[in-house]
């Protein structure tokens, strides 16, 4: 009797272990194929706004498509989109536009990023997108972390792109590469307005106040950080490009669901 009443018990126990783990995966399931409530598509806000994905390309420091990316789109929250509305609305008078590199970013592209780093003999992009710096030390530089600020979903990266835009220059894998911190006319010819670096440039003279680049790079850059800042974004000093909604909704969070 005391046998039998020892089994069930046990087959019990293991019956709400499997539930459990289906209600966990079930969940985890939802979080990386649901777009949460709160998240847009920015060109739902901003249609005319241009988009440079670069982590759905292999044009990007990890040298190849990163997880998560299943297309070429830029979510955010709402409030991020609506305060970058603001900002494209100001340049438009100029005959200027932003143009986006990358948005909201999936834990598990964050991820790859962690498993390209530690990955020191994978080198085929050193030469353009860290072209001074030793691969062993990316994490202790701060260039890659286990958690990002893109994951909640109100970060940003980006530049301005004249109007009517430049016709952009196609990157074809396996192409020679140029250092990200070369002169505009040397390095991969993006079509925005001058920012003294490419995107993604692992490089001091990607920090956004670095007095060593030219006097119009140093104009361009303090008019995307002037208005951006207008519109309540902060800037991260270290890269020219990338800004956080101040007021973010999610700051604590980091979502893991795909871009589709």
């Amino acid at each position: 009797m005391k046998l039998t009443l020892l089994k069930s018990r046990i087959v019990f126990s293991l019956f709400l272990i499997i539930v459990l783990c289906l209600i966990q995966f079930s969940i985890s399931s939802c979080s990386k194929d649901k777009t949460p409530e709160g998240f847009v598509d920015i060109q739902e806000v901003i249609p005319e706004v241009l988009l440079d994905i670069r982590y759905y390309g292999p044009h990007n420091f990890v040298g190849e498509k990163v997880d998560g990316y299943m297309a070429p789109k830029c979510l955010l929250t709402r409030q991020a989109a609506e305060s970058l509305a603001k900002v494209q609305k100001e340049l438009e008078p100029s005959s200027l536009s932003l143009k986006i590199y990358d948005c909201y970013r999936p834990q598990h592209a964050v991820d790859h990023f962690v498993r390209w780093a530690k990955d020191i003999d994978n080198s085929k992009t050193k030469k353009e997108f860290y072209p001074t710096v030793d691969k062993r030390n990316l994490f202790k530089d701060g260039y890659i972390d286990s958690k990002s600020g893109h994951s909640s979903g109100s970060t940003v990266d980006l530049t301005i792109v004249p109007l009517p835009a430049p016709i952009q220059q196609d990157y074809i894998s396996g192409q020679k590469l140029s250092e990200c911190y070369l002169s505009a006319s040397k390095r991969f010819g993006d079509n925005s307005i001058d920012m003294g670096t490419g995107f993604d440039c692992f490089h001091e003279l990607s920090h956004t106040a670095n007095k060593n680049i030219g006097h119009q790079q140093k104009i361009n850059r303090l008019l995307l950080k002037a208005l951006m800042e207008k519109h309540g974004f902060r800037n991260y000093d270290k890269e020219w490009w990338h800004y956080t909604l101040k007021n973010e909704p999610y700051p604590d969070t980091y979502f893991d669901f795909v871009i589709e």
